[in-house]
């Protein structure tokens, strides 16, 4: 083996190791960008002790006036009675802000909603091609796991997608099955299955390529061993996300 061949070899290991641990390296910068645009979702009430109600995550897009997150998260319907409102919170310069928000747009099929923010607006992150999303890709996820326990602080996993699945999957027995069930049977879709632990409070989570931040997907469910509770106390490590064409079809 001469030489050129020796320096070939060392290339070609210099430019795998780059592509295994690239991401890696990328990943605080990306950071940088990323959270700014990741908020939590919530309702506000005046007359309400505490006033202020966490409900999962969201991250702006579009305009940056356009917070996406789940249907499930904003499902319940707001007490006009007493006022309470849609709202967002997030951490800038040391302090705590809220904006609030209408529901703009809602998709219950894929789990996708749009808030509308009716004064401000935030660093908006860009819609990927999630088509081109492969199984055994490294991303990652920000959001806040267990609301705002832990304070305004979002948390970041990272995951690779362990399978691209249907959304849902014939039961075994069929007392196992209802309405809801049948009728993702009927019409399924592709869904990202992640390897990252993921709480209830992610959901609405952006999933992002780390070295562009292109969101492809959005978490919005997780994988739950036993009662609800063991979502917390014994997670199954494995979490899902709707892929991120939905969300720009919702958009449109």
């Amino acid at each position: 083996m001469n030489i050129r061949h020796i320096l070939f070899l060392v290339w070609i290991l210099m430019s795998l190791n780059a592509s295994v641990w690239g991401g890696q390296a990328d990943l605080p910068e990306m950071l940088q960008r990323i959270k700014p645009a990741v908020v939590a979702v919530g309702t506000v009430m005046p007359t309400r002790n505490p006033r202020a109600v966490f409900l999962g995550t969201g991250f702006a897009v579009a305009d940056g006036r356009q917070i996406v997150t789940n249907a499930h998260v904003v499902g319940n319907s707001l007490d006009a009675a007493h006022l309470e409102q849609f709202a967002v919170f997030f951490r800038r310069d040391g302090h705590e802000h809220m904006l609030t928000a209408e529901l703009k747009a809602i998709d219950p099929e894929h789990d996708l909603a749009i808030l509308y923010l009716q004064d401000g607006k935030l660093p908006a992150l860009e819609i990927g091609d999630s088509g081109k999303v492969r199984e055994g890709e490294l991303f990652a996820f920000t959001g806040y796991p267990i609301g705002m326990v832990l304070g305004l602080y979002p948390v970041t996993h990272r995951s690779i997608i362990s399978a691209i699945s249907p959304n849902a999957i014939p039961v075994i027995a069929s007392r196992q099955l209802n309405v809801k069930m049948i009728k993702k049977l009927a019409t399924p879709y592709e869904v990202f299955q992640l390897d990252a632990t993921a709480y209830p409070g992610n959901s609405g989570s952006p999933l992002y390529n780390i070295e562009t931040g292109k969101v492809v997907g959005i978490i919005n469910k997780v994988f739950v061993q036993g009662s609800k509770e063991n979502a917390l106390s014994n997670p199954s490590g494995i979490s899902y996300a709707i892929p991120s064409e939905h969300i720009n079809h919702l958009l449109k």
